[in-house]
């Protein structure tokens, strides 16, 4: 399953003005927090969240929240999610992949999820 979300870092900025570090704590947890060099990262970062939860084909919501779905960084600097078990369990996931990028004004990101049983088919 894939997941793609796209945010606009200035969006990012107008939320970080307005509610300060609340902001963040809203879909950060302290250590992700402690990994926000600025609003580019918390921007990935919220892309990030948000295509994980989609590749889970539920969103962001009752199933899956924000706190459910960690980022860190590898040794070498690559972003990499840790979901809480609640949802590794829920969802039968055997692997996960996230890749950030920036592009001027954007942050895009995309997260792949192999499940370890097929899901029921619609």
């Amino acid at each position: 399953m894939i997941g793609i979300d796209i945010i606009k870092i200035p969006r990012m900025h107008r939320f970080v003005e307005r509610f300060g570090e609340k902001a963040l704590q809203k879909f950060l947890c302290k250590e992700e927090i402690l990994l926000v060099k600025n609003n580019k990262t918390a921007s990935g970062f919220w892309a990030a969240k948000e295509a994980c939860s989609k590749a889970l084909g539920v969103g962001i919501g009752s199933e899956c929240g924000f706190h459910d779905i960690t980022i860190y960084k590898t040794q070498k600097g690559a972003p990499h999610i840790k979901l809480s078990q609640k949802i590794t369990d829920m969802f039968q996931i055997s692997d996960i992949s996230v890749s950030i990028t920036h592009d001027g004004e954007y942050a895009i990101a995309v997260v792949a999820i192999e499940r370890s049983t097929s899901p029921d088919k619609i």
